[in-house]
């Protein structure tokens, strides 16, 4: 609904348009809605090509016009030299390197920034990659912690193991053990390891999750290569 009268002038949107075009595009006097519009996440409210109305700025790739104008903010023109004649532009740019969109912000080629506290990426060739910042370590069981399990710590980013006592334990996989696992469980694990002793009885190891909880663990089994040689038997004594 057209409630709101301003003045129109002809603003810069990229174009050098002369006054006769400016003219013809832009109503005198102008309307706009009471209520402007909601942008999605990174685009800015802006005025049109007019000069009249808050539109929200067309991002990276997004095409534009005269009137839908880019968000210079950052960096942005309206790109008409892949447009055949002067239909079909795109925001871009305003040099020749490309850059990367991501969660509605754009960044420059080779410029590195942070989605998040636990990832660092690097804007590269119109995509991005990213390596984690939290360690991705495993805990086994060790006689000073044998019940390690990794927990997130209030004011922290990355998850920190700890030691948790047996009793606690005990308590919370008696609890877990009614209840049915909240997601499908991907099983994973090793190799058995080679037998400890060459020859009788000894055993192997490997580390998998293929158990009740789903928890990477350290296993064991009996093995026996194969069967020690006998003893050769004692000289009897001569008296």
């Amino acid at each position: 609904i057209a409630a709101v009268r301003q003045k129109a002038t002809c603003m810069e949107s990229g174009i050098a348009l002369p006054p006769q075009v400016c003219a013809q595009l832009c109503r005198r006097p102008c309307y706009c809605p009471w209520v402007p519009p909601r942008c999605p996440r990174g685009s800015p409210l802006v005025l049109d090509g007019c000069g009249c109305c808050k539109i929200c700025a067309r991002r990276l790739g997004e095409p534009c016009d005269f009137l839908h104008v880019c968000d210079q903010s950052q960096g942005l023109v309206c790109d008409y030299s892949a447009a055949p004649a002067g239909t079909g532009a795109t925001c871009n740019f305003e040099d020749v390197e490309e850059g990367c969109e991501v969660n509605g912000r754009v960044y420059r080629d080779g410029e590195v920034f942070q989605p998040s506290c636990k990832l660092q990426c690097r804007c590269l060739d119109g995509g991005f990659t990213c390596v984690p910042l939290c360690q991705e370590d495993v805990r086994l069981p060790t006689p000073d912690c044998p019940y390690p399990r990794r927990v997130e710590v209030p004011g922290k980013c990355c998850p920190e193991w700890i030691c948790e006592a047996r009793d606690q334990h005990l308590r919370r996989d008696a609890g877990a053990a009614s209840l049915p696992l909240p997601y499908p469980c991907q099983e994973w694990g090793t190799e058995w390891s080679a037998c400890s002793a060459t020859c009788g009885v000894g055993f192997s190891t490997r580390v998998s999750n293929q158990n009740r909880y789903c928890r990477l663990e350290t296993q064991r089994r009996l093995c026996m290569a194969r069967p020690c040689p006998a003893l050769p038997a004692a000289p009897l004594a001569v008296s």
